[in-house]
Parts: C-alpha cells; sequence; structure tokens
C-alpha cells in the first residue's frame, strides 16, 4: 500500500460518510433519533455520540502528533505495523457491508452508561468532526505517516503508526454510520 493510496481511502469514506449524514439524518424527528430497534441496541443519537466521544479523542492526538512531530517529509511506501493491521482489520467492513466481529464499546464510549456524551445535536455535532477529520487526512499527507504514532484510546502506553489510526477511526465512523443505516431500514422504524 502507498500512503497515497491510504490517504485516499479514508478521505473516501470520510466524503461518503458526509454524504450519507446530508440524505440520511439531517431531517430525522427527535422520535426518529430515539428508536431503538430492542432494548439492548443503541439508537441513531446513541451511534453519533459514541463516534463523536472517539473523535473528540483521537482528532485532539492526530492535531497534536502531525504539529509535533520531525518527521516532516513524507514517504510513498506505506506498511502497517502487525498491531495496526490487527486494529483497522478489525473495524473494516465486510464486502456486504456487514459487520464480521462485534466489539463491547469501553464504558467512557457508551451512551448507555454514559449519558452526558448525549446532546441534542449528536448528528450535526458528528458531521463537522467529519469536515474537521478531511483537514486533518490533508495535513497527515504533509508528515511521515508511517513513522508518526498516536496513543490509542484505550492506552496511552500503546501508540499505532498515524496511517493504521486514521484507518482504525475511518472504518470505525463506517462501521456505526452502517449502524445507524441499519436502524433507519428497521420494519418498525417510526416514519415521522
Amino acid at each position: 500500500m502507498t500512503s497515497t493510496d491510504l490517504l485516499k481511502e479514508v478521505r473516501t469514506i470520510t466524503q461518503n460518510n458526509l454524504e450519507v449524514l446530508k440524505k440520511k439524518f439531517s431531517h430525522l424527528s427527535k422520535e426518529q433519533k430515539n428508536w431503538k430497534p430492542s432494548e439492548h441496541a443503541w439508537n441513531v443519537q446513541e451511534i453519533f455520540a459514541h463516534l463523536n466521544q472517539y473523535a473528540h479523542f483521537y482528532h485532539v492526538a492526530f492535531l497534536n502528533r502531525i504539529n509535533k512531530t520531525r518527521f516532516r517529509e513524507p514517504k510513498e511506501l506505506y506498511q502497517s505495523s502487525p498491531l495496526g493491521r490487527s486494529a483497522w482489520k478489525s473495524m473494516k467492513l465486510g464486502n456486504a457491508k456487514n459487520v464480521k466481529r462485534k466489539f463491547k464499546s469501553a464504558r467512557n464510549y457508551n451512551p448507555t452508561f454514559e449519558t452526558s456524551l448525549l446532546h441534542e445535536n449528536d448528528i450535526q455535532l458528528f458531521e463537522n468532526g467529519q469536515k474537521d477529520l478531511l483537514e486533518i487526512i490533508e495535513k497527515a499527507a504533509t508528515v511521515n505517516i508511517r513513522k508518526v504514532k498516536v496513543p490509542i484510546s484505550m492506552s496511552k502506553i500503546i501508540k499505532l503508526r498515524l496511517g493504521d489510526a486514521l484507518l482504525f477511526v475511518v472504518y470505525h465512523n463506517e462501521r456505526h454510520v452502517q449502524q445507524a443505516l441499519n436502524v433507519l431500514a428497521h420494519q418498525n422504524f417510526p416514519k415521522k
């Protein structure tokens, strides 16, 4: 994989997320945002609150590392670390836009437990975050995404290469946008 290909992939998925947000989620009523397909499933608002909490951590970490790095010269060849590849592959959707492996969300990123994560405008906040992420991707193109390391949300000690971390975050976003689309497609989803 090249750095150019990786950055193109994360840019394309992020732009697709923005299009889906405008087409499918911008017009939802409060009742629709809060409707759950089952007792233990997340509603649309909870899904976007979860993503916003991750964005809050990772966007700051990305910018911090990009701005402070001494590895200012981009390299075309990119190779994932074994840990990084495992992390982003675990988040990536299957070819049929299906989740291959389920995970339990950490409590501090789970709006079911941390109701303080919920905001009335979570969908708009996620849209703004996706626009910010596009700017971060452009800045990432100016550094060596293999040498720059980013801490993960679960541990400040474990770090991923910037390229792997970008793939992880973008695949995680795509995964949950698909989850939100699945909520909308549910046969009992409210019409208004």
